[in-house]
């Protein structure tokens, strides 16, 4: 079995031989028994083949910080709620002694697939001077939702990144990619400029067919005036003390929407990047990190020809990843391993509200971070009912509310992502790993800076499975329920 480990090259503290004596506490939940508490000694012998061989001195990733995205939808769900309610929380979410833990938050730029309906900073056509720029909207919704996290947490950072630009700045002259019937007024007659007379697809990949136009226009006046638009935005957010520490240029370049979204060729990503905003950010906004994302394609060519221009590593610092950009993560990585790396979105399933998308969560952390991400974005952290978008389907949250009721349930991801915001914190290092492909069962160690171990494993086999984790010179030895998450600390530090 493939032990993926990795010695630093730097000098790294040994973990003590004393704390191998120490016990385990062991956090486990299933579908109908969540966070039961036990505990769990260190063994001199294996009970199985180890899963992974842990010194203690290895440094796969230093983490940062998880995080989510703050939605006009969410805020809506919180505000059914009881005020003493809402606010217990708000504290479980984003204090940093509670139970999910998050100090980053991701703010869309204009409307999202989860704000109530479409609106920008500025649709006044031809307004290249930005003299009519408000983000008077995100004063009644998303700014009093990022002002009640601040409250549990004042050290927030957050990044930033636009589903659509205006719309008089696209060649559609229209928030979304596609027209739809049922869900959006755009023009059937403008889904012509999206593929042309292209009719190539490829099943393998997303998109199975690629744009061949960029919807945001190529003029410089409009490509340095959304460059503006960026500092704009990133000014006014300031002057709220909400501190935008990272942009990207697209959410999902790659996603052909009827809610807001803008495709990009790579030709233009590249224009834009590198021509235009890594330019503007560095003269008005040298503290802000300018990635390249949110990446949302198994495209690995497309991708690779944007990273390949001789100039990006002058222009980017990272790279985000999110849905199926995440299957080529570990490739692109390791041909670049000069850029940072982030996960951007979580994927969100369909309404089920199940325990089968909290393994499928559990596992995609699991993912991300044994491949380099230090940064991890949820999405909807709270949704009313069935999770309905203001264009008409339904995603999954971590809270849901019952807005006839006004009450709050802790949904099965929740407990998924627990299982890590709680224990994994800024600074942990992360010393070894087993993907969720090696027997259903992914693994994950890591060292806390205070000293403690936390191994991090999930069962989603329908049998119990025995797991052995070789901790220095002793072997934490469980059995792991079937379709289980499962968190191990030790009780004390060396």
């Amino acid at each position: 079995m493939m032990k993926k480990t990795l010695l630093s090259l730097g000098v790294l503290t040994i973990l003590a031989p004393a704390m191998w004596a120490q016990s385990f506490v062991w956090v486990s939940s299933t579908a109908g028994s969540t966070w039961k508490q036990s505990s769990v000694a260190l063994q001199k012998k294996a009970a199985t083949t180890p899963a992974l061989e842990i010194s203690g001195n290895e440094n796969l990733l230093i983490f940062k910080r998880w995080g989510t995205c703050f939605n006009e939808l969410g805020w809506h769900a919180l505000n059914i709620l009881p005020d003493e309610e809402r606010e217990a929380l708000l504290e479980q979410i984003f204090s940093l002694e509670g139970e999910l833990r998050f100090s980053m938050g991701r703010i869309p730029m204009n409307a999202n697939d989860y704000a109530h309906d479409w609106y920008s900073c500025d649709e006044v056509s031809g307004d290249f001077q930005l003299k009519y720029f408000s983000i008077d909207h995100d004063r009644q919704a998303i700014i009093p939702f990022i002002k009640s996290a601040q409250k549990y947490n004042p050290s927030m950072t957050f990044w930033i990144s636009p589903w659509s630009p205006p719309a008089w700045m696209k060649i559609n002259h229209y928030y979304s990619c596609r027209s739809s019937e049922k869900y959006n007024t755009m023009s059937p007659l403008s889904d012509v400029a999206l593929f042309e007379d292209s009719k190539e697809t490829d099943s393998r990949y997303f998109p199975q067919q690629l744009a061949v136009n960029d919807y945001f226009i190529q003029d410089p006046r409009y490509l340095q005036a959304y460059a503006h638009y960026f500092c704009k935005f990133i000014d006014a957010y300031k002057a709220e003390n909400i501190p935008i520490t990272m942009a990207m240029y697209q959410n999902e370049a790659y996603s052909y929407t009827v809610y807001p979204g803008c495709a990009w060729t790579p030709e233009g990503t590249i224009r834009f990047n590198v021509e235009y905003l890594a330019p503007a950010l560095k003269q008005h906004h040298p503290d802000v990190a300018l990635y390249l994302g949110t990446v949302n394609t198994n495209r690995f060519d497309i991708i690779d020809r944007i990273l390949s221009d001789p100039r990006m590593p002058q222009s980017i610092q990272g790279v985000g990843f999110q849905w199926e950009g995440g299957q080529i993560l570990p490739r692109i990585r390791e041909k670049y391993p000069h850029y940072k790396y982030v996960q951007t979105e979580s994927e969100c399933g369909w309404g089920s509200f199940d325990w089968k998308a909290a393994e499928h969560t559990f596992g995609l952390i699991n993912h991300y971070l044994s491949n380099g991400c230090d940064e991890y974005t949820f999405w909807n952290v709270i949704l009313c009912d069935q999770g309905m978008s203001a264009w008409g389907w339904k995603q999954n949250a971590l809270i849901r509310v019952n807005s006839t009721e006004k009450t709050a349930t802790l949904t099965p991801e929740y407990y998924a992502v627990r299982h890590y915001t709680q224990y994994v914190a800024s600074g942990a290092r992360l010393l070894g790993y087993r993907d969720a492909k090696e027997n259903n069962t992914p693994v994950l160690v890591f060292a806390t800076p205070q000293g403690k171990y936390v191994v991090i494993a999930g069962n989603f086999n329908d049998e119990r499975k025995d797991l052995s984790v070789k901790l220095g010179n002793r072997y934490l030895n469980v059995r792991l329920q079937p379709h289980s998450l499962n968190t191990f600390q030790n009780v004390s530090a060396n």
